[in-house]
């Protein structure tokens, strides 16, 4: 493992900018990193977004109202409080109260739905244990029975050989019928024979061991998968809470970005003492809604472009016959086969399974189910296939994390965003090889990676041969 790398665990926008880290495959440029970071921007709402492995269509959400509901001052308001000292006293400390009251009903709704999402990973994490746990039992219930029927075998072939000495035919028959088709069928035939057992005591009490170990080890698995599947319903539970409470987050910041801009202006204008307008105030606000409607507008554009590519790439490797894995590096967004790509450059720093225990940013982890990506801070992660986004939002020790639902059921992750690193919002649908996120090392993490996961129903699969069946190289 690389040093470098550590113990992987896991407002004016210049319209004249030709080239988008979408366009072109790379990191975002300074002043959009700045952009990102910024904690009142639209890519750090995004991580607000649900939780689950289920889109908000098919959960049938909606966004819920805000908690905080306010009469907000329109610019005739201002402009009457502004030629009058005592009402501008009050109109200044009212839309002060305003833009706290929104930054605080945000921050609420986020330490919430931060809260909820942890418990929701410790509910999915403590369902994939038991799970776990009930197939290593019916494992070990499955050996003993396979012994048990082994050894009551040999007792039967001894029987035979006994008894076909003696002329007992209906003994003959009883071991050579097939009728004994379970270790406790046999052993119940075998114990009326009292001169073979007598004679083979040791090999008899063996097999009876076997079998009564079999029923022993039956009976806790079947315990093991009722408490399995009461985890999996907890954490589905647990799972909708948060969901709802990053929808409830999600619409208390589209709430303040829809106002605190023309909050701000309004305060600043009440407050200005020179000859500068209120329109002056009015018209700066417009400016800056269209700037930022156009600017969304070229990276929808963009991102479309690039899925378009990523899509045409995908298709030309699998008309070729695709490409094998197996490789120690890669380019992210590599095409591969059925429409797959690549979800990060970088070489593959930590394996799927168990492995000690990675502490990062106040969070440990000790399993690990998924692959490791190792890469810089702030390279790009591409969409591992076209899908729609089911998550968005801090969460423990994933860090900062997406989460994309395919259109075979399939759901792929992706955790350690950078802050602010978000480049999609829930609901969104993605195509293969689109840019959705930046590197980052937040969670249970020591430094910049992707954590990758793939997901079938409720269980995390390893990644690696996954992507390999599908001609990625990792």
């Amino acid at each position: 493992m690389r040093p470098d790398t550590a113990t992987r665990g896991s407002d004016d926008v210049q319209l004249d900018e030709q080239v988008s880290p979408e366009d072109c495959g790379c990191a975002p440029t300074p002043r959009e990193q700045r952009a990102l970071r910024n904690p009142m921007s639209r890519r750090m709402a995004l991580g607000l977004g649900g939780v689950g492995i289920l889109s908000l269509g098919a959960l049938g959400l909606t966004v819920a109202p805000t908690a905080f509901a306010a009469d907000y001052p329109s610019w005739d308001d201002v402009q009457r409080a502004k030629n009058n000292e005592a009402a501008k006293a009050s109109e200044v400390s009212r839309i002060e109260g305003l833009i706290a009251s929104l930054q605080a009903d945000v921050a609420a709704k986020q330490a919430e739905a931060e809260r909820l999402a942890g418990e929701y990973l410790a509910a999915q994490e403590a369902y994939e244990t038991a799970a776990a746990q009930a197939e290593e039992l019916q494992a070990q219930a499955d050996a003993e029975d396979a012994r048990a029927k082994e050894t009551a075998g040999k007792l039967g072939r001894l029987a035979a050989q006994q008894y076909r000495s003696g002329g007992d035919d209906a003994a003959l028959e009883l071991f050579f019928s097939g009728s004994a088709a379970t270790a406790d069928d046999l052993l119940a035939k075998l114990g009326t024979m009292d001169r073979l057992v007598a004679a083979n005591q040791g090999v008899y009490a063996d097999a009876v061991g076997a079998r009564d170990n079999a029923k022993n080890l039956s009976n806790q698995a079947q315990v093991a998968r009722d408490e399995r599947d009461r985890l999996q319903k907890e954490a589905e539970q647990k799972m909708l809470a948060a969901q709802d409470a990053a929808v409830a987050a999600q619409a208390a910041l589209d709430a303040q970005n829809a106002n605190l801009d023309t909050l701000q202006a309004q305060l600043a204008a009440l407050k200005d003492t020179t000859a500068k307008t209120i329109a002056d105030y009015q018209t700066g606000v417009e400016v800056r809604r269209r700037e930022e409607e156009a600017r969304k507008a070229a990276a929808a554009a963009a991102a479309k472009k690039a899925a378009e590519e990523a899509a045409a790439a995908a298709a030309a490797a699998a008309a070729a016959g695709g490409g094998g894995g197996g490789s120690s590096g890669g380019s992210g967004g590599q095409a591969g086969t059925s429409g797959w790509v690549r979800p990060a450059s970088g070489y593959i720093s930590s394996w799927y399974g168990n492995r000690g225990t990675i502490c990062g940013n106040g969070y440990c982890t000790t399993g690990h189910r998924g692959i490791d990506f190792a890469t810089s801070c702030w390279s790009p992660i591409y969409a591992a296939a076209s899908g729609r986004v089911i998550v968005a939002q801090r969460l423990s020790s994933w860090g900062n994390y997406v989460k994309i639902q395919h259109g075979d059921g399939t759901v792929t992750a992706y955790a350690h965003i950078a802050d602010g690193g978000y480049n999609v919002g829930v609901g969104q649908s993605v195509g293969a090889g689109q840019v959705i996120a930046y590197v980052g090392n937040t969670g249970a993490s020591s430094g910049c990676h992707l954590h990758f996961e793939v997901w079938i129903g409720a269980d995390r699969i390893d990644p690696a041969p996954f992507l390999r069946a599908r001609g990625i190289s990792v």
